[in-house]
């Protein structure tokens, strides 16, 4: 549940005037239906964040710990970085032609737009450190839904309620402490020391050295027998 709740605060605040956002106000703008535009965001969210889900969960499987421990630390502060740079769209993003309907253009646009955005980055992050994969993309998917869906539905008038520069700064700040949080709360897996190792296998030696005269005398010790007694 923890994974669930941080991957849905960290995306939808991150979500907050990032490109894919700026995308769904033009297609809300463009379109004027706003339920097809809404499903088709969050099936491309499903599918992208699956796929940076699984990333991120396989990421896990090939670096060892201490070397994930700062690699998603460096990640994270880097993101941190990443938030105080405004989005913008390109001129690709904006040539919105419904070759597919509304829902199909949408799906297949906004999963382009996400591939390599902030929050889908986010997600393979997440995915690493939780290592929680279907709860961080239910999160990730939830965030995108919060921070989207008020667009499509109310157009500019929610980015203007809401100062993006705070946003951002908080964002950053958020990321920061998850670093912080990864260099400093957790620790590399306890190794036994070499003295501790050394003893344990002299005392290992000892106790067969010990073992050994004791079964040697045993088969050294003669048997007492009597010599069979001939009847005449």
């Amino acid at each position: 549940m923890e994974a669930f709740l941080i991957s849905t605060g960290i995306v939808a605040l991150a979500e907050m005037g990032d490109k894919t956002q700026l995308l769904s106000l033009v297609l809300a703008a463009r379109f004027r239906k706003p339920w097809p535009i809404v499903w088709g965001i969050f099936v491309a969210t499903v599918f992208n964040h699956a796929l940076a889900g699984g990333l991120g969960t396989w990421v896990t499987l090939w670096l060892g710990p201490e070397v994930l421990r700062w690699v998603l630390a460096v990640s994270f502060f880097a993101m941190a970085a990443w938030m105080l740079v405004p989005d913008k769209l390109d001129d690709e993003d904006t040539s919105v032609k419904p070759k597919w309907g509304v829902f199909g253009t949408t799906v297949v646009t906004f999963f382009l737009a996400e591939m390599g955005d902030k929050t889908q980055i986010a997600t393979v992050m997440l995915a690493a450190e939780y290592k929680q994969w279907a709860w961080v993309v239910m999160g990730t998917t939830l965030g995108m839904m919060v921070a989207n869906a008020p667009v499509v539905w109310f157009g500019e008038r929610i980015t203007r309620l809401v100062p993006l520069h705070w946003v951002h700064r908080i964002s950053a700040l958020v990321f920061v402490v998850l670093g912080a949080l990864i260099v400093w709360g957790q620790e590399a897996p306890p190794t036994q020391p070499h003295e501790a190792q050394k003893e344990a296998v002299q005392s290992t030696e000892g106790s067969t050295v010990s073992a050994l005269p004791e079964s040697a005398s045993s088969l050294t010790e003669p048997k007492s027998s009597e010599p069979a007694q001939i009847k005449p």
